[in-house]
């Protein structure tokens, strides 16, 4: 039998919509956020010659420099003030992450609820400000290494450069926040998305162009095409799938009341890392491109190019540690974020079991023995998803990147936003059917 969630889920209409005035003005909230994220993409840092920097960055484009610029909508090509997006508050939430898994204190924090979650925030903000003044500051550096880029090099373009480009970051995690709080949802997520979906329209253009001049021919641009919608139908799909443990409550006596044992289900994602595995490995791999790119060609080593040349985009040894570290990746941050033996605690404190299932540390290894096999599913999805694309620059010659990450992140982020705006609109309607008991009480009242 479906529940009363279910239920009212299933009665979601366009007219439910036009009636929810709270969902519609969280939507119009978000979408003047999400403009305005856009438009300080396009402010240049005081001090620049945007003309030169473009130049020098379309040699850097295939290096970790091009993942930074998909991640900021571009900011990072046109080195906006918003060149360092929200980036250093992922990789700060990531640490303080991974710290309370090592740290005793954190991970007491970690379990005290709201109050506890307000200071990880607190220290989460504190590591934003310290990773993006070491960033912004390395970009200043390096800016005023290039010929030509900066019309004024010195202290006063190093200090205006860290002040811009930290202040950009630290409005784009306020903005995230507000449209959390006040918008849909997912706000950090969303910031994400928008530079993403904004590279779109230029990238499906640049492909149509390519097919009428003739570089690419038409059956394999609708291949691809296909490739993409199979792609994201597989994205959809894994992204929602489930391994539902049956959780047994016995029966309890309150009173002189004895009240039947309940089941319930405790939900493990297929995909339990989301994107994070992709990231890291592309940033790891894409890093000694970059670096070998900034470095003068006369001091780089033959050996060192030749790993370089190895690890370029569609290169087989690319492709082969791509896919190791995804699957590491997607194992080690697995172990991170959920910890079996917390779950097991809390179902034993709260009298669950699973049935068969000594309640404790049995329980505990039993959760562990099927995370890790669906975790096994999970890493072999990430890679087929995130390395289709360089067997299709490998095979073809596509001349454009067609990245996974981007498309796990654009399509989970996408579902993401559907489930909460889905949430509102049952909220809206459990508050109707409160209004009309309590009307139709009134009345028999009366």
């Amino acid at each position: 039998m479906a529940s009363a969630a279910e239920q009212l889920a299933s009665n979601l209409n366009f007219s439910t919509f036009a009636k929810a005035e709270d969902l519609k003005k969280r939507l119009w909230f978000t979408l003047g956020a999400l403009l305005v994220y856009r438009l300080g993409t396009y402010i240049p840092l005081p001090g620049l010659n945007p003309e030169a920097f473009a130049q020098a960055f379309a040699g850097q484009s295939g290096g970790i420099l091009g993942l930074f610029n998909m991640f900021s909508g571009g900011a990072v090509e046109r080195m906006a003030i918003f060149a360092l997006g929200i980036m250093p508050y992922i990789s700060a939430s990531i640490i303080v992450q991974l710290m309370t898994s090592v740290v005793p204190s954190l991970e007491q924090l970690k379990k005290e609820g709201e109050q506890g979650r307000k200071v990880i925030n607190q220290y989460t903000r504190y590591g934003t400000v310290l990773l993006g003044v070491l960033q912004a500051y390395g970009i200043a550096v390096g800016l005023e290494s290039g010929n030509g880029l900066v019309a004024d090099p010195g202290w006063f373009f190093k200090i205006s450069t860290v002040i811009s480009l930290l202040g950009g970051t630290m409005f784009l995690m306020w903005l995230g926040e507000q449209i959390t709080s006040r918008g849909i949802g997912n706000g950090i997520s969303l910031i994400i998305f928008a530079g993403i979906v904004a590279a779109l329209p230029s990238a499906l253009a640049g492909t149509l162009e390519l097919g009428r001049t003739g570089a690419l021919s038409t059956p394999l641009i609708l291949a691809i095409i296909v490739m993409v919608v199979g792609v994201i139908a597989l994205i959809v799909f894994v992204e929602r799938a489930q391994r539902r443990l049956l959780i047994q409550y016995p029966k309890r006596q309150v009173g002189n009341k004895m009240f039947q044992g309940d089941t319930s289900h405790l939900p493990l994602k297929l995909n339990t890392a989301g994107v994070i595995p992709a990231i890291f490995a592309s940033s790891l791999l894409l890093l000694p491109a970059t670096l070998a790119g900034f470095a003068n060609s006369a001091s780089v080593p033959s050996w060192a190019t030749t790993i370089v040349a190895a690890l370029g985009h569609g290169q087989p040894l690319y492709m082969v540690l791509y896919g190791a570290m995804i699957a590491f990746f997607a194992f080690f941050y697995t172990a991170i974020v959920f910890n079996p033996k917390d779950t097991a605690d809390n179902l034993k404190k709260h009298g669950g079991f699973i049935l068969g299932i000594r309640p404790g540390e049995r329980t505990a290894e039993y959760i562990d023995y099927v995370l890790t096999r669906i975790t096994v599913i999970g890493a072999l999805y990430l890679m087929f998803v995130c390395i289709l694309p360089e067997v299709l620059i490998a095979q073809t010659g596509v001349p454009f990147y067609l990245g996974g990450t981007s498309l796990l992140i654009v399509v989970s982020v996408t579902l993401d936003t559907v489930a909460q705006v889905q949430g509102h609109l049952i909220a809206q309607q459990y508050e109707g059917l409160i209004k009309k008991s309590k009307l139709r009480g009134g009345k028999r009242g009366r």
